[in-house]
């Protein structure tokens, strides 16, 4: 088990490396004011490219909007699940572990995209207000895909006897990725740079997650084992 626990830990690690060593790339590598107000952006040249070749659809704006309405609704989902817990259960401790962990995952899922709207990379290729907007990564991208993978890792655990049921959680939550990443960047509303930091973020985030998941478990499990089981009472055999 600590072999797998080194390994998660080191891929966990060697993510977020990428993630970084692309952000520092993105800030100095082919740098042009290509954008709204001269702003400026890394990889100017491809990303220039990919957003003539796609154009603006905030049709695609839309529909993506709303599938990320759709992800916050299944965060919510868990979040109802783990009060539920509390309230039959009358104690935190009893709550799920992957339940607790997974709230935790949550906040720092908002603490990034609060970070990244303050700590300016580079700005939206197109002014959907009067101001310019924060654009990388792209957030809507990351927070939908860290709340779906983290949704179909529960959906593994709590509906595993319910394989219609779990194949039809599963087929839905990747395709709600799959139209997310691809319409945010047909919709014109992020460079291409953006969607890959998103990508990258996002599995860095959930690889720390499945990785403190994993130690979780084998404690719970270790902790089981050298509880001796109970002595039989008089009148036993």
């Amino acid at each position: 088990m600590q072999k797998k626990t080194k390994k998660s830990l080191l891929i966990t690690g060697t993510l977020f490396l990428i993630f970084l060593l692309f952000t520092v790339m993105v800030k100095t590598f082919d740098v042009q004011p290509v954008g709204p107000g001269q702003s400026t952006v890394g990889f100017a040249s491809i990303n220039q490219a990919v957003f003539k070749f796609f154009g603006v659809n905030l049709i695609w704006y839309t529909i993506t909007d709303y599938l990320g309405l759709a992800a916050i609704a299944v965060a919510l989902g868990f979040a109802v699940l783990g009060l539920l817990q509390l309230i039959r259960r009358r104690s935190i401790k009893k709550v799920d572990a992957r339940i607790l962990l997974l709230g935790a995952f949550y906040i720092t899922v908002i603490a990034v995209y609060v970070y990244f709207e303050t700590k300016i990379v580079n700005y939206r290729p197109i002014l959907l207000s009067e101001k310019l907007e924060a654009s990388f990564p792209s957030s809507h991208t990351m927070i939908v895909i860290c709340i779906m993978v983290t949704a179909i890792i529960q959906f593994h655990y709590y509906l595993v006897k319910k394989k219609t049921l779990l194949w039809t959680a599963d087929t839905i939550s990747a395709l709600i990725i799959i139209v997310t990443a691809a319409g945010r960047l047909i919709s014109g509303v992020h460079w291409f740079t953006d969607i890959i930091a998103g990508i990258l973020l996002s599995s860095a985030l959930i690889s720390l997650y499945c990785t403190i998941l994993r130690c979780t478990e084998v404690k719970h499990e270790e902790r089981n084992m050298e509880t001796p089981p109970p002595l039989p009472e008089m009148g036993e055999q």
